[in-house]
């Protein structure tokens, strides 16, 4: 505690890093207090089936992202997710298409450019989106329109709002990023879900101590003990790496020796980050669609593939991950490229010929390490079933695992890398007591 105390003092000497940790907890501010501004027009107080519809499914990940504003139907209620889509979409073109391959080669001109392309395609899947929730708005919360309201001036007004709100959240991340400490999007991603946390902790608590079968202390205690137990196996997940080592040749240029050290490729185990979680729920999201549309739940299969604590539902979601980790790091890691990288800079793997057989040879390391990498994802998307299993409710189980856990750990790693850093470079001790904060640079991103 002594020590906890004393690098809160350090943190609040150094005068830069002060400066960023007060304008990032600012900009988190703003952004929770926007997510309670209802849009104009509407009656807050009629919202509850807006939110029991978002209390399970798919309403329930954007409602989690969102930190509650969606259910709130606020003007941030479309959050940070249409900026995430569009940047997944980009990544995949930056992979398939050639011009966008071009682009990503040209350095910062090409970021730029990139970056350009992202916000014009969140503002087209806005317009999208928008129109979207206003529609299942007014079919979920048709009494919280206030009375005698013009629906079509009402949605192109709230059209407007929606997309605007969105995007400024997106600047307040950007913001956060220059001026504060973390990455502003993971961060504000990271609090919408923190945001939830209290309220499902207190239902857990009183759940375990008033209902018959709740279990009382012992069983919360049990909860805590596998809920830290998790949290340490996603922080293994997360940090875990494979190096390979790469030797780099001699030059003698003048009075002067360059190369000749010996660096290491680090290679993460959990390359595809959340990615893989993501696509596979929104596939499994389909027979709920199809069942909402139809109006036929007819069928012991269909059930099952609706009842996320299913042996099969849990079969199928974990079974995607897996072909969807190893499909994501096939698409986003080149060991093509990343041997001819190291070959240009006169670099080789010891004991492997440059060119095509360091790029198998990565290739192969690759496929190693995303074999477990994969199951331990597929282990963490599931505990939150597992955890139901348990009589958990479903709000705090939801921090059991999945993509919440993962982005939580990975953002929070990522944030006390870059307040280490500072304190180090004034020549102050660390976070910890011994040792340091590792892992890479950038930490894992919320997309």
């Amino acid at each position: 505690m002594k020590k906890f105390i004393e690098t809160l003092k350090n943190c609040w000497r150094i005068e830069d890093l002060r400066t960023r940790i007060l304008i990032t907890i600012l900009f988190v501010a703003i952004y929770r207090f926007g997510s309670f501004v209802v849009l104009p027009g509407i009656n807050p107080a009629m919202l509850e089936k807006l939110q029991s519809q978002t209390s399970g499914g798919l309403m329930s990940l954007l409602d989690m992202f969102s930190g509650g504003a969606f259910s709130n139907a606020s003007i941030f209620a479309l959050g940070i997710m249409p900026y995430i889509s569009a940047s997944i979409v980009m990544q995949l073109l930056a992979v398939a298409v050639p011009y966008f391959q071009k682009m990503q080669r040209e350095g910062e001109s090409g970021r730029k450019k990139i970056n350009w392309y992202t916000r014009v395609l969140t503002v087209a899947i806005l317009l999208f989106q928008a129109p979207s929730y206003l529609m299942n708005l007014k079919m979920q919360a048709y009494g919280a329109l206030a009375s005698g309201i013009d629906w079509s001036a009402f949605m192109f007004l709230a059209t407007i709002i929606l997309a605007a709100g969105s995007m400024f959240v997106l600047w307040l991340g950007e913001r956060i990023t220059d001026k504060g400490i973390g990455n502003g999007i993971s961060i504000i991603i990271m609090i919408g879900i923190i945001a939830r946390l209290p309220q499902a902790f207190i239902q857990e608590i009183t759940s375990r101590f008033t209902a018959i079968t709740g279990g009382g202390l012992v069983m919360f205690i049990v909860e805590i003990l596998i809920l830290y137990a998790v949290v340490c196996a996603a922080i293994l997940l997360v940090q875990g790496t494979r190096k390979i080592p790469v030797q780099y040749a001699k030059r003698i240029v003048g009075n002067k020796q360059y190369g000749g050290a010996r660096q290491y490729v680090p290679l993460k185990l959990f390359a595809a980050n959340v990615m893989p979680i993501i696509f596979a729920q929104a596939l499994m999201f389909i027979p709920l669609t199809i069942v909402q549309y139809s109006g036929n739940a007819n069928g012991e299969f269909l059930r099952s593939l609706m009842d996320h604590r299913s042996f099969l539902y849990n079969f199928i979601f974990a079974f995607l991950i897996i072909a969807f980790t190893y499909f994501y790091t096939a698409i986003t890691l080149n060991p093509t490229q990343m041997a001819e990288d190291m070959k240009r800079n006169n670099g080789f793997i010891p004991g492997i010929k440059p060119g095509k057989d360091t790029a198998d040879y990565i290739d192969t390391v690759m496929s190693r390490i995303t074999g477990p990498g994969s199951l331990f994802i597929a282990f963490i998307a599931i505990m939150p079933s597992l955890a139901s299993l348990l009589n958990v409710q479903e709000a705090f189980s939801q921090f059991f695992g999945g993509t919440s856990l993962l982005i939580l750990v990975g953002v929070v790693i990522d944030t006390l890398q870059q307040i280490e850093s500072h304190l180090l470079m004034r020549h102050y001790d660390g976070l910890l007591n011994s040792g340091r904060v590792r892992g890479s640079k950038s930490g894992v991103s919320a997309y």
